[in-house]
């Protein structure tokens, strides 16, 4: 019966790392996008994995329960269910992918692979009800931004990608986060950096760049070059962080934002594209997405931004992701296993 029906209805399961997601989408439309965060890893100040896989096993099976009664719809309606394979925490990602094989195997209905960072970047074309949104036109790029990874992505169709540039270690979400706990921010730190930095002066300090060729990026260094600056500043003056933060933060941040435009805007140029986006949860600051505007509007540029609760790890991604490869009949088989390291 599925097959006859004009719409397909696409159960998504995003579980990489410490946030439980579930989604219903009706082909391209999301009618729900439940998620349970955790907590519990503030007081560690960053994710512990062996904690953030047992809050999985806690949160999945009522999480699922909310998003079909927020849909509107029965279980036996779902067509498919998409869940992320990978990259992430391992033991995270196999709470999700039991899940959905058990899930779907009960429906008998097939199970889709997806990948996160596809996910982020396909997050552009989910659709709301009754609101109609315009999204970029293939080919277009896509600048991922997330706590694990720094991409510059050319997007020549739903399934088809590829990676011009990617950091070479640690990426700009985790720039961002150890500054924070540098400055003793509690975790998560990125947007608190984000909302200190409103109230700072951008052009007070100022940091070098990192070198690096073509398009690949690197955030090491810079982390190492933030610690030392206040180190050395708290020698000087016990009381520098307190009596300087706001202006601290601002800085920081437009450095990180305008390594990242150096290379995206020398990037856009040489390919000659006119649609550019961002993604990932890092497209949630509020300083790169003003950016990316100031930029576009200068470039003459169709740019992108995802709606909040599209930044951050969710599963309404995972669902359209699922929805797109659902039309092409790729679906994955009952013995296929997580993937920490899963390149697009």
């Amino acid at each position: 019966m599925s097959s006859q029906r004009k719409y397909k209805y696409i159960l998504g399961i995003e579980s990489s790392c410490d946030d439980t997601s579930a989604a219903i989408l009706r082909n391209d439309v999301m009618l729900s996008n439940i998620t349970a965060g955790q907590e519990i890893h503030r007081q560690y100040g960053g994710v512990v994995p062996e904690l953030a896989s047992r809050a999985h096993q806690q949160h999945i099976i009522p999480v699922v329960e909310a998003a079909i009664q927020a849909a509107g719809i029965g279980k036996n309606e779902i067509d498919a269910v998409a869940f992320t394979r990978g990259p992430g925490l391992l033991g995270s990602l196999l709470v999700g992918t039991s899940f959905a094989k058990s899930f779907a195997m009960g429906l008998g209905v097939p199970i889709i692979e997806v990948n996160h960072m596809i996910g982020h970047i396909l997050a552009h074309f989910i659709q709301e009800e009754g609101k109609e949104k315009e999204v970029p036109t293939f080919p277009f790029l896509c600048m991922t931004v997330s706590g694990g990874h720094t991409q510059l992505v050319l997007v020549k169709g739903f399934l088809e990608m590829e990676v011009i540039g990617e950091t070479m270690d640690d990426a700009a979400g985790e720039a961002f986060d150890k500054a924070a706990k540098v400055l003793g921010l509690p975790y998560p730190g990125g947007p608190l950096i984000d909302k200190h930095a409103k109230n700072g002066d951008a052009g007070r300090f100022e940091f070098t760049f990192p070198k690096t060729e073509g398009y690949t990026y690197s955030f090491s260094g810079l982390k190492t070059q933030f610690m030392n600056f206040i180190n050395k500043e708290k020698q000087q003056n016990p009381s520098f962080v307190e009596e300087n933060l706001a202006d601290i933060c601002a800085s920081y941040q437009k450095h990180i934002i305008d390594y990242l435009f150096m290379k995206l805007e020398t990037l856009a140029a040489e390919m000659g594209i006119q649609d550019v986006a961002i993604s990932g949860g890092v497209s949630a600051n509020s300083e790169l997405r003003s950016r990316l505007q100031q930029v576009g509007e200068k470039k003459g540029w169709n740019t992108f931004i995802p709606a909040f609760q599209y930044c951050t790890d969710n599963a309404a991604m995972i669902a359209i992701t699922g929805y797109y490869k659902y039309l092409n009949g790729d679906f994955a088989t009952m013995d296929i296993a997580p993937k920490a390291r899963f390149k697009i």
